[in-house]
């Protein structure tokens, strides 16, 4: 009976019938056919609500109602019906070959291999960086390059896909050599310019020893170094070799060079250096060396999530113009700190509200939780208050979000870690005379407050043309990546804002915090097993919220091909490009521009359709340095978490064939789902 399975099946074939669609209630319907296993509606509603629960499981819910009801395991796999789920024969997806990083001549034949076993029908997609990789062993297990060409240097990902169950293999590095004997191989200007030849490599010291690192790199003109810790700059270490003739745990870490000419740039791998205490290596005191790491094992998280909101386009008060890139810049940082970072600009008090209560169920037991806030907003009574876009002119505490309300229900699951960076001036609201009670806060030693400026100040923004951070993240950037407690990391930063002359006065960084233990943003994230299904549920949510649309290939009559690719740079603004693959000879010049967008979403039409990220007014950085002749349209949607349905939009195609003088026009209309955030129905 399903009754008698071990705990470990239950929870994976739970986990399976939560993530396939509709999966559990396929199950239940199918089922619903034999008298002794129909469930009623409020059973079938008790099962969907545990998805409110970080760690609830409907799939969990529905086979407990089945045990209870002794329902065999042949049943169960031979349930009658259509709707029977194919989920209950899938077996997970593993990878069992890994695709290798090469090095090899150029002109030669390079095979990436990425091989799964799982159910039939496994489907491949091959990405070099973002894009993916359309050629005809784009889709297959074997990836060929050849011949192999500069535009081949990168790095390569397969995707394995079954159905909504996909699986990513790890990176592989392709690195284009040139022949030694050719004198120009090393030409400014090439690809080659720059190639890394030794990487530093990972170690382990101890408290008082040496600590050396290295890298080197073939160049022309000469390279020079610039390390990094915890990618913060080590301005003093401009060498080839790193060298520390005495560490402490302060310089445990990873570190990075950057390696660079008048022509190019390059970086290292990350080396990961841990450094063991004097205790724990010497084994003073009895016992002291199992406390030291029964400590170090405390500080870390079971994950790490962060939730990060910018408003500046007001309806009824002053637009802001730096949370944009002040949202973008700690977002990747704290990425590079493996927390997952759910980002979002100009909300409204309803997007707020539900935007908090999906990061809520992203927490659970030991998890590190960090709240950013940047835009208007206030404090009174000692509560401080987020104000939404749509907050009227004399707004009160009812149109905005109590901080301390959400600290409140951030304790009730039992998080490891909670960090408020709230970037909002902390004047007291006349118009608020209510005294907001949010509840009583527990005694937990973990609350961390940073405030980007004093009771009752402002927090000030410098006004220039172009778009740059505030002066609160101008502070944090080159810190937050510190290996440092986190309360120590606020206090540098606050120092370093004491010493700008424009706010010296008027703006100054206060730290309100009750950590009693060092933690810190960088601590490693150790899953225990009791937390593996909460965990498994937190990716899969995270996930859904990130989920881009794959790119696309639209063939047109007059024979053009055109790409529609997707980036995120937020989580809920996206980026779409055209790019024009294919055209006959006989068209002169074509290009695909997009339109009839919904009106949920936003869409600048003047900054659409615009031949570089920066016009289309996107803080993403194009890393490629696509040929003149290979041009891409962009174009940057936002508000996506207003979209009620799928996205749809209009591909139009403008040519004109030689010696012609008026324009041809092709429409394709796309629909690409709910990208994103969209999927999560804030609104």
């Amino acid at each position: 009976t399903v009754a008698s399975l071990d705990q470990g099946v239950l929870n994976k074939l739970a986990l399976m019938l939560d993530r396939a669609t509709r999966g559990w209630r396929q199950l239940a319907g199918a089922l619903s056919e034999h008298p002794r296993f129909r469930c009623s509606e409020n059973e079938l509603t008790s099962c969907s609500l545990q998805v409110l629960s970080p760690s609830g499981s409907p799939g969990r819910a529905l086979l407990a109602v089945l045990a209870d009801r002794f329902c065999s395991l042949d049943f169960l796999l031979q349930c009658p019906g259509k709707d029977r789920p194919p989920c209950l024969l899938v077996v997970d997806i593993q990878i069992s070959v890994q695709p290798q990083s090469q090095q090899a001549p150029a002109g030669s034949r390079v095979l990436l291999t990425c091989r799964a076993s799982g159910p039939p029908e496994l489907k491949y997609q091959w990405f070099r960086g973002k894009e993916e990789i359309l050629e005809e062993t784009g889709s297959t297990p074997e990836l060929v390059l050849c011949p192999l060409a500069k535009n081949h240097q990168g790095h390569y990902i397969c995707r394995v896909n079954h159905g909504i169950k996909c699986i990513f293999s790890q990176w592989a590095h392709v690195n284009v050599l040139h022949s030694a004997d050719c004198s120009d191989s090393l030409l400014p200007g090439s690809a080659s310019g720059l190639l890394v030849t030794c990487q530093p490599q990972p170690q382990a010291v101890s408290e008082g020893e040496s600590l050396f690192l290295e890298c080197k790199a073939q160049a022309n003109p000469p390279a020079q170094y610039m390390w990094h810790h915890n990618m913060v700059p080590m301005e003093q270490e401009k060498s080839h070799l790193l060298q520390i003739p005495c560490v402490t745990t302060a310089h445990r870490g990873q570190y990075r060079c950057k390696v660079f000419n008048l022509y190019h740039e390059a970086w290292t791998d990350a080396a990961t250096v841990t450094i063991d205490d004097e205790f724990e290596t010497q084994g003073h005191m009895s016992g002291s060396a199992d406390l030291s790491r029964c400590l170090r094992l405390t500080h870390s998280a079971t994950d790490k999530i962060a939730l990060l909101i910018g408003n500046m386009n007001y309806l009824h008060h002053t637009q802001l113009s730096a949370p944009i890139a002040d949202v973008h810049e700690l977002t990747n940082l704290l990425r590079q700190m493996d927390f997952k970072v759910v980002s979002l600009l100009d909300l409204n008090w309803q997007e707020m509200h539900s935007a908090v209560t999906e990061f809520l169920l992203l927490l659970d037991k030991g998890v590190y939780g960090l709240l950013y806030f940047a835009g208007h907003g206030y404090e009174n009574y000692g509560n401080s208050f987020m104000v939404p876009i749509d907050a009227p002119a004399s707004y009160t505490s009812q149109h905005c979000l109590c901080v301390q309300s959400i600290l409140t229900r951030m304790q009730e699951k039992q998080t490891g870690l909670n960090v408020f960076l709230l970037d909002m001036c902390r004047k007291r609201n006349p118009n608020d005379d209510i005294i907001v009670l949010p509840g009583q806060i527990k005694v937990t030693a973990n609350i961390v407050f940073g405030y980007a400026t004093c009771v009752d100040a402002e927090a000030y923004e410098v006004k220039r043309e172009d778009v740059t951070n505030g002066i609160f993240i101008s502070f944090l950037k080159r810190r937050v990546c510190e290996d440092e407690k986190v309360t120590v990391m606020l206090d540098r930063v606050a120092e370093d804002m004491g010493h700008l002359e424009i706010t010296r006065g008027r703006q100054a960084l206060e730290l309100r915090s009750n950590l009693s233990e060092r933690r810190s943003l960088t601590d490693p994230i150790r899953t225990p097993e009791y937390c593996s299904l909460s965990s498994s549920a937190r990716n899969l949510q995270w996930a859904v919220a990130h989920v881009l649309p794959q790119s696309l290939c639209l063939k047109f009559e007059c024979g053009v091909k055109v790409q529609l690719g997707f980036a995120a740079e937020f989580s809920n603004v996206m980026v779409i490009y055209t790019r024009i693959l294919e055209k006959p000879k006989e068209i002169s010049s074509c290009s695909a521009q997009l339109t009839d967008f919904p009106e949920d979403v936003d869409v600048h039409l003047k900054k659409s359709n615009q031949e570089s990220l920066l016009e289309a007014g996107s803080l993403i950085v194009n890393e490629e340095n696509p040929s003149p002749e290979v041009s891409s349209l962009y174009t940057r949607i936002r508000s996506l978490q207003r979209l009620k349905a799928e996205f749809t939009f209009t591909t139009c195609l403008h040519y004109n064939y030689l010696h012609m003088n008026e324009e041809v026009q092709e429409r394709q209309t796309v629909s690409v789902g709910k990208p994103l955030v969209s999927k999560l129905n804030l609104h």
